[in-house]
């Protein structure tokens, strides 16, 4: 079952002295900070509120989701939406970059008003006090990281905004907006429950806030503060979620399950180590807006779940995997949904791989299936399926870029930790089939017969195929399509090679071997381990094909400080692979002024103290 997190406002009567011969003062809906938190059910109400923001549409529904993916994944596809923060032709007077501020903004408030407020009534549980006390210190940390990494130098705010006439803060420096972030979640630290204690990892938890501490430190150490030393807390912060025994994190054994998991609702605390709840399906008054597989997904009908695709993968994502990598399959779609009154839900017509480099660029994302969700009626605008904020195979990348920076190249630790994440993706199916006898008398495509494999991840556990004839004699045998998308076709998962039993079709002697991909195919090839430089440019591919399209690109390319060259090279890709696309000029308008976003105009008139990023 989802938590609900729902809005919670305090109306806060300011003083009109000089009125008061005047007016009635006395609230008929009002309350008061100094007598409400009086319960545990009242702070957890309050609570809520600041949980809320993660989920709504202006910072996840809206404001992180249209800023956050614009890199070298994938593009807004739309050339209707000609002016956006998603193609870099917008100004400060944007109203996606104010949901994004105003967003981020009220969740800081709302918790300094529960912070101020949460003993208020010493005779609640002390350890109940320090929990929730916990969980506002880091979300107040966490939305903080997410405007300084997006704004630049932003004011600082500690307490709560008690009147509108004491609005006007100037802008905290870089370092001091993280020194408040790192302040806040180590303090959050010892107070919140381990990950096993809480009702899903939607709730502020030790491995969210290690890892999310492990994150802060990293971005750190790039552009643009450049704090170096911060490589070493980053490290640390992530052994710390590795090392807990009694937790024992692990990789879901199964890439595609960690999504599906998101679409049904189901918690994976191995894996999935803090989330935004996103449960409605928009037939309700209060619901939080999620568009994961909406946007972001493959175009379908309503009978799949509703899909409008605004985003489409590029050639470089295409090109990042390698032959074996499954991730491969659930990040591109290789196929589209079947339409008509006669479709049904998840029926899939195959698309073909393609070696075409402008077609590469016209594929649809595929890692959020709406075809999943087990909340009906389905929404036709919104999905319920959760958002990562933080996951297991983002915490072993992070050790490994920390560690390869501390060591000047990687250490045996750090590929170990890469290697996990890759095998986990890696193929244990068919590989080759290799006809060994033709055969004779073939008068029609005999039965092949694998035998039965030995994997339980999610897909075919055992191969399927088909042979062709030609003069009596089998001259081939094709593995089947994977008519689910899980895969590219149907290889099944093994231990070791499969048996392959050739009948009927009225001949005889033909036989045929195969062989199958190995984990260990997957991991780092010494060309890639030889210096700091390679094992990083390796990394920086690998959480493309690890993260694509769960929002973390952007801020990775920024802190790497390649942001500005890599939009440029995308722009110079695309203008050779799809010459006169409409979409070169998203890439090639990215300037210097685009390292941060523009302070929202509202927030220029309303704080007489605020400065506007610069060439804004």
């Amino acid at each position: 079952m989802k938590i609900k997190y729902y809005s919670f406002v305090l109306i806060i009567l300011m003083g009109l002295s000089s009125c008061n011969e005047y007016l009635d003062t006395t609230p008929t809906d009002f309350l008061n900070p100094r007598n409400y938190y009086e319960t545990e059910d009242q702070i957890n109400f309050a609570k809520n509120s600041v949980y809320d923001i993660l989920g709504q549409a202006r910072f996840h529904g809206i404001g992180n989701y249209l800023m956050a993916w614009t890199a070298d994944e994938a593009f807004m596809n739309r050339t209707s939406l000609t002016t956006g923060p998603w193609n870099y032709f917008y100004n400060p007077s944007d109203r996606y970059t104010l949901y994004l501020w105003t967003a981020l903004y009220d969740g800081i408030n709302r918790a300094n008003v529960l912070l101020a407020n949460v003993d208020n009534n010493p005779d609640i549980d002390k350890e109940f006090r320090d929990v929730v006390r916990g969980e506002m210190l880091f979300l107040r940390g966490f939305y903080h990281f997410y405007l300084v990494t997006y704004f630049g130098g932003i004011p600082v705010k500690t307490e709560p905004t008690s009147s509108v006439n004491n609005v006007d803060q100037s802008r905290n420096t870089i370092e001091e907006v993280y020194a408040q972030i790192i302040a806040d979640m180590e303090a959050a630290e010892p107070l919140v429950k381990g990950i096993k204690d809480v009702v899903s990892p939607g709730v502020v938890n030790k491995s969210a806030v290690r890892g999310m501490l492990a994150r802060v430190n990293l971005q750190m150490a790039g552009e643009p503060l450049k704090d170096e030393t911060r490589y070493q807390e980053a490290r640390n912060w992530a052994k710390k979620v590795m090392d807990d025994s009694e937790v024992g994190h692990e990789l879901n054994p199964s890439y595609p399950q960690v999504f599906i998991n998101l679409a049904q609702d189901k918690y994976d605390v191995k894996e999935s180590l803090f989330e935004a709840e996103i449960w409605s399906n928009n037939t309700t008054g209060q619901y939080e807006a999620g568009n994961s597989g909406y946007i972001n997904g493959v175009s379908a009908a309503a009978i799949h779940g509703r899909g409008v695709a605004y985003l489409t993968t590029t050639s470089k994502l295409y090109d990042a995997f390698e032959e074996g990598d499954n991730r491969f399959w659930w990040s591109i779609a290789h196929f589209t949904y079947s339409t008509g009154s006669s479709a049904v839900k998840g029926e899939k017509n195959m698309v073909n791989v393609t070696t075409n480099q402008r077609t590469k660029n016209t594929k649809q994302p595929a890692k959020y299936r709406r075809e999943y969700e087990t909340l009906e009626p389905q929404a036709t605008n919104a999905t319920p399926i959760n958002y990562t904020f933080l996951r297991y195979a983002d915490v072993l990348l992070i050790f490994a870029e920390a560690e390869n920076e501390i060591n000047s190249g990687p250490t045996p630790a750090a590929i170990e930790a890469v290697n996990k994440v890759r095998q986990r993706a890696w193929s244990t199916g068919v590989k080759t089939i290799t006809i060994t006898n033709n055969g004779s008398g073939y008068t029609t495509a005999p039965t092949v017969t694998f035998s039965t494999g030995t994997g339980t991840n999610i897909g075919s556990v055992t191969a399927t195929a088909t042979a062709t004839i030609s003069e009596g004699q089998v001259t081939a045998i094709t593995l089947n399509r994977d008519l689910t998308g899980v895969t590219y076709y149907d290889e099944g998962q093994y231990s070791s090679p499969p048996a392959i039993t050739i009948s009927g079709g009225g001949g005889t002697g033909a036989t045929a071997v195969a062989t199958i991909y190995d984990k260990s195919e997957g991991n780092v090839k010494p060309e890639f381990t030889a210096s700091k430089e390679s094992f990083l440019a390796f990394l920086q591919d690998e959480r493309m094909r690890e993260l694509n399209l769960e929002y973390k690109r952007k801020a990775d390319l920024l802190r790497w400080g390649i942001f500005l060259q890599v939009n440029q090279e995308m722009a110079n890709r695309l203008a050779v692979e799809y010459p006169g696309s409409p979409f070169i000029k998203y890439y090639s308008n990215v300037t210097e002024r685009d390292l941060f976003m523009p302070i929202p105009t509202n927030e220029l008139i309303t704080n007489q103290k605020m400065v506007q990023n610069p060439m804004w």
